[in-house]
C-alpha cells in the first residue's frame, strides 16, 4: 500500500532523486527518464479517456493500461539486482492481454491503403500523441537496458512495444473502425 501525506520533500532540491530501493539518481538519470516518460504516456492515456463517453470497452481497456503503466513504472524504480528481494514487475501476462485487446480492436478495422495521418476524432488525435509518446518511452527503455548493469525486464520492453501497437489501433478502432481514418497521400503537396 502506498501512503503519500506528504508530497514534497526538499530531497531532490539538490537535482536527485531516490529510486524504489533508496538509490539516489541524477534526474537526468536515465533509469529517472525512463520512468517519467512512462508516467507522461499514462497521462496522455488520461487525456483520451475523457474523450471516451460512447466507448466504454475502450475505456475499460485503458483504465487496465493505466494501472499497468503504474506497474511498469515501479518496475523501472527498482533495478533488478542479485541476491534482493523481487519487487513488483511486468508479467507477460499483461503483454499477452495487451495482444488480446489488439486482436478484438483490430478485428472489424478496415484494410489499410496508406499510413495514417494523426487526426480524425479527437481521442483518435490524442490516442496518436498516447503512441508517440510511448514510443519514445520504449526507446529510452531500450537504450537503458542496453547500459551495463542497468537491468530492464523483456517484459517491460514488450509491454511498451505492444502498447504503442495498441494506441495505433485503437485510434483507428475510435475513428469509425477505420473508415474515418485521415490517410496519408505520398507527394500531395508537391
Amino acid at each position: 500500500m502506498v501512503v503519500l501525506n506528504k508530497i514534497y520533500t526538499r530531497t531532490g532540491d539538490d537535482g536527485t532523486t531516490a529510486l524504489g530501493s533508496g538509490e539516489r539518481r541524477p534526474k537526468y538519470d536515465l533509469r529517472v527518464s525512463a520512468y517519467g516518460t512512462v508516467d507522461e504516456t499514462n497521462a496522455t492515456i488520461g487525456v483520451v479517456r475523457l474523450h471516451l463517453a460512447t466507448a466504454p470497452a475502450l475505456d475499460a481497456m485503458l483504465n487496465a493500461i493505466q494501472n499497468d503503466l503504474f506497474d511498469l513504472g515501479a518496475d523501472l524504480a527498482v533495478p533488478q539486482r542479485d541476491g534482493k528481494a523481487e519487487r513488483l514487475r511486468v508479467l507477460a501476462s499483461q503483454v499477452d492481454r495487451l495482444e488480446r485487446d489488439i486482436d478484438a480492436l483490430n478485428a472489424p478495422l478496415a484494410d489499410l491503403t496508406s499510413f495514417v495521418l494523426p487526426g480524425g476524432k479527437p481521442a483518435a488525435a490524442h490516442l496518436h500523441v498516447a503512441r508517440t509518446v510511448c514510443r519514445r518511452a520504449e526507446r529510452i527503455m531500450v537504450e537503458l537496458a542496453a547500459q551495463p548493469s542497468e537491468p530492464v525486464s523483456d517484459a517491460a520492453i514488450q509491454y511498451m512495444n505492444r502498447l504503442s501497437d495498441f494506441l495505433f489501433v485503437a485510434s483507428r478502432s475510435v475513428n469509425d473502425n477505420g473508415t474515418g481514418d485521415v490517410l496519408w497521400v505520398p507527394g500531395k503537396n508537391r
